[in-house]
C-alpha cells in the first residue's frame, strides 16, 4: 500500500516545482513509510511513498517501461498480475521487476486507456505517457483506494489524500457549502465533491485523461441487479457456485511477502473470511478484534467463538471514552469532515492488527452485496405498503403529519409510505429529517445553499435502477454511495494512519458480478438477511454466528455524550468560535442538546457531525494544532 501524488503543467509554460512535489510526497509518509521515489521532467512530476508488500527489493516507484517513455505511480494491489505478466511476456514485453506495478506499464503499452479493464484488485494509478503528453488517473471499480485532483490555471495536481494537494500555497482553502450540506446529510462527503472548492474525488470505476488539448473523466465499469428480478436458477446453483468464488477471492488476497492477518468482529462477513483463510493457510491465522465496556455494543464473545473454532492467534482491545484522545488523528487523516463514529474502533482495530501484521483482510462489502443491513427490511416492507395504498389516501395523510412532532418514529414511517420510493430512500439515508435541518441551519447558511438539494447525490443511481425491485435499488444505491464514500473511506484512512494494508475479498469485482445476478428473493429470503451467504456457509460457520442478529460496528456515543464526553462537547460546540461560524441556529442546537440529555430524542449522530465539523474548521481552515488530554 502506498501514497501517490503528482503535478502536470499541461497548459503552463514552465517546469514543475520539484520542491512542491517533494512536500506533496512527504505529507503522505504514513501511507508509505518504507521508501519514496520521484520522477520529474519538464512539465510532469510523479511522487510515490511505499509500504513494501510485494517485490520488496525491486518494487520501487515511479516505474518506467524499457524506453522510459511511460511512467507509473500506483497505490494498491493487482491480484491477477502474474496472469497478466505471463500474457504480456508471450507478447514480447520485457520485465525488470517481479512487482505488480510493472504489469500495469506493459498492459498500457498493449491496450492503451483500456488497460484498466484487465486489472483485478484495488488501485489508484497515475500514469504518464511522454509521447502523447498524456496523464491518466484511474481508480478501482469499487473505490477501495482514494484519488483526489485539482485542475486550476493550466495545471493538474493529484494525490491519494487532499492534504497532499493542500501543500501548494496557490490552492485556496475555500469551503464548498453544498458539500457541507452533504456532510450534514450523509455523515460524509460523497464523490466527486470534497469540502474544498476546486478539489475533487475521482469516482470509483472511472478514469481521468488530461493532455494539453483535452480533459475528460469517464466511467469504465459498473454492475447492476437488473438480471436478478426472477428465479433464474435453483437455490442450490447459487450456493454451489458462491463458495468457490469467495475462496478464490480470499486466496488471491493472501499474496504477500510480509505478515498477514484478518479483522474479526464476530459478524458473519469477517467470520466467513477468517474461516476460508483458515482452510487455505498453512500457518495459524492472526486475528484482531475490538470491543466496548458497554455490553450492548460489545461483540468480543462472538469473535472469540470464531477464533477458538478456527484456532487463530487472536488479539483483542477495548475502546473506552478516554479513547477520544485520538480525535486530532481522525481530523488529520480524513482531511475533510467525516462523522461515522465507527472510525474510532476502526482505528483501534487497525492499530491492534499492525502490532502483528502488515496486511489484514476484512469483511467490508458483505452487507451491501448480500443484503445485510436491517434498513433493507424497511425498504421492502414500506414499498409494499406504498403500492397498496391509493393515492387519494396518501394525500389525506399529508395534513395530519404536520400535527405530530418530528421525533416520533410513526411520523417518519407515514412520511415514507406517503412518498415515492426515491423520496423515502433519501429520507432513510439522511442523518435527520429535513424539518430538523431547516431548524438547525442558520439563515446565513441556508442562503449559501439555496436551490441545492443533497438528493442530487443519490438521484443518478436511483434513475439507473428504475424498474428494479426495491431491494435491488436500495443495494445498488448504497453500493455506489454509502460504501465508497463512508465505509471504504473510513477503512482506508484509519488503516493507513497506522501503515496497515486492508484487503476486502467481498469487493472482488468477479464475485460482485456473480452476486448481482442472485435473485433478490434469495439475498433477503423470508425476512432472513444474507440468506444465500448464510446457506452457503452452513457446515462451515456455527449456527450461533449464522443466526445471530445484525449488530453494526457502532460506538456508544449517545451514552458518552451524557456522561464522560458531556463537558468536552459543551466546551467545543457552544464556544463563541463555533457560534460565530454562522452555520447553525445556536438556540435550536442548544435545545437539541437538552433534549438529548433528557433522553427525549437521540441526536448523537447530529452532534458527532457538529463536533467533527468544528474540529475540522479549527485544524484545516484556522490551521490550529488540535490537542486533547
Amino acid at each position: 500500500m502506498c501514497g501517490i501524488c503528482g503535478i502536470y503543467n499541461f497548459q503552463r509554460d514552465k517546469a514543475i516545482d520539484q520542491y512542491l512535489l517533494k512536500q506533496m510526497c512527504d505529507v503522505l509518509a504514513h501511507r508509505g513509510p518504507d521508501d519514496e521515489g520521484f520522477y520529474a521532467y519538464d512539465k510532469i512530476g510523479l511522487g510515490h511513498r511505499r509500504l513494501s508488500i510485494i517485490d520488496l527489493a525491486k518494487g520501487k516507484q515511479p516505474l518506467h517501461n524499457e524506453d522510459k517513455n511511460v511512467w507509473v505511480v500506483f497505490n494498491g494491489e493487482i491480484y491477477n498480475y502474474l496472469e497478466l505478466r505471463e500474457m504480456l511476456l508471450k507478447k514480447g514485453h520485457v520485465f525488470s521487476t517481479d512487482s505488480d506495478t510493472e504489469a500495469i506499464l506493459h498492459l498500457y503499452e498493449e491496450e492503451g486507456e483500456g488497460f484498466v479493464n484487465f486489472l483485478r484488485g484495488m488501485f489508484a494509478i497515475g500514469l504518464w505517457d511522454e509521447k502523447e503528453k498524456k496523464l491518466i488517473l484511474a481508480r478501482d471499480r469499487l473505490g477501495k483506494k482514494p484519488l483526489h485532483y485539482l485542475i486550476e490555471n493550466g495545471r493538474l495536481l493529484f494525490g491519494s489524500e487532499i492534504k497532499s494537494i493542500l501543500q501548494d500555497k496557490e490552492v485556496k482553502r475555500e469551503i464548498n457549502y453544498e458539500a457541507t450540506n452533504d456532510f450534514l446529510t450523509f455523515l460524509c462527503i460523497p464523490a466527486p465533491k470534497t469540502i474544498f472548492k476546486g478539489i475533487f474525488k475521482l469516482p470509483p470505476g472511472h478514469i481521468l485523461v488530461c493532455t494539453p488539448d483535452k480533459f475528460f473523466v469517464r466511467e469504465y465499469w459498473d454492475f447492476n441487479f437488473s438480471n436478478s428480478q426472477g428465479l433464474i436458477q435453483k437455490e442450490e446453483y447459487y450456493i454451489n457456485n458462491l463458495i468457490p468464488l469467495l475462496r478464490d477471492s480470499v486466496n488471491c488476497r493472501l499474496m504477500s511477502e510480509v505478515p498477514l492477518g484478518a479483522f474479526l468482529s464476530g459478524g458473519i462477513d469477517s467470520s466467513c473470511v477468517v474461516a476460508i483463510m483458515a482452510q487455505l493457510c498453512q500457518e495459524q491465522v492472526i486475528t484482531s478484534s475490538i470491543g466496548f465496556e458497554e455490553d450492548a455494543f460489545n461483540e468480543l464473545n462472538f469473535a472469540q467463538i470464531i477464533a477458538t473454532l478456527f484456532k487463530t492467534s487472536h488479539y483483542e482491545d477495548i475502546v473506552r471514552p478516554d479513547s477520544m484522545e485520538i480525535l486530532p488523528k481522525l481530523i488529520y487523516h480524513f482531511d475533510e469532515p467525516f462523522a461515522d463514529s465507527s472510525a474510532i474502533p476502526t482505528y483501534y482495530v487497525s492499530q491492534a492488527a499492525k502490532k502483528k501484521v502488515t496486511v489484514a483482510l476484512s469483511g467490508d462489502g458483505g452487507d451491501e452485496f448480500f443484503a445485510g443491513y436491517t434498513s433493507y427490511y424497511d425498504d421492502i416492507s414500506e414499498d409494499r405498503v406504498r403500492k397498496m395504498i391509493p393515492t387519494f389516501v396518501k394525500r389525506s395523510f399529508r395534513p395530519l403529519l404536520n400535527q405530530y412532532p418530528d421525533f416520533l418514529p410513526a411520523k417518519r414511517y407515514l412520511n415514507s409510505i406517503c412518498s415515492s420510493f426515491e423520496q423515502a430512500f433519501m429520507l432513510s439515508r439522511s442523518t435527520g429529517m429535513p424539518e430538523i435541518k431547516q431548524e438547525m441551519y442558520s439563515q446565513e447558511f441556508i442562503s449559501k445553499i439555496t436551490g441545492y438539494d443533497s438528493f442530487s447525490v443519490l438521484e443518478p443511481y436511483l434513475k439507473r435502477s428504475e424498474g428494479w425491485d426495491a431491494l435491488s435499488r436500495a443495494q445498488y444505491v448504497d453500493a455506489k454511495t454509502y460504501l465508497p464514500d463512508d465505509i471504504l473511506v473510513k477503512v482506508d484512512r484509519m488503516s493507513m494512519a497506522v501503515s496497515l494494508e486492508v484487503r476486502s475479498p467481498f469487493l472482488d469485482h468477479k464475485l460482485i458480478e456473480f452476486v448481482s445476478n442472485i435473485p433478490s428473493s434469495l439475498r433477503l429470503h423470508n425476512g432472513i438477511l444474507k440468506y444465500i451467504l448464510k446457506r452457503s456457509m452452513e457446515g462451515i460457520l456455527p449456527q450461533e454466528i449464522l443466526k445471530r442478529k445484525k449488530k453494526g460496528f457502532s460506538v456508544p456515543i449517545s451514552m458518552w455524550f451524557k456522561k464522560e464526553l458531556k463537558t468536552m462537547m459543551e466546551e467545543i460546540l457552544f464556544s463563541p468560535r463555533a457560534s460565530q461560524r454562522g452555520y447553525f441556529n445556536p438556540y435550536y442546537v442548544r435545545r437539541m442538546w437538552e433534549d438529548h440529555q433528557k433522553g427525549i430524542k437521540d441526536f448523537s449522530s447530529q452532534f458527532w457531525c457538529l463536533l467533527m465539523l468544528e474540529l475540522w474548521e479549527r485544524a484545516f481552515i484556522e490551521r490550529e494544532e488540535l490537542i486533547f488530554n
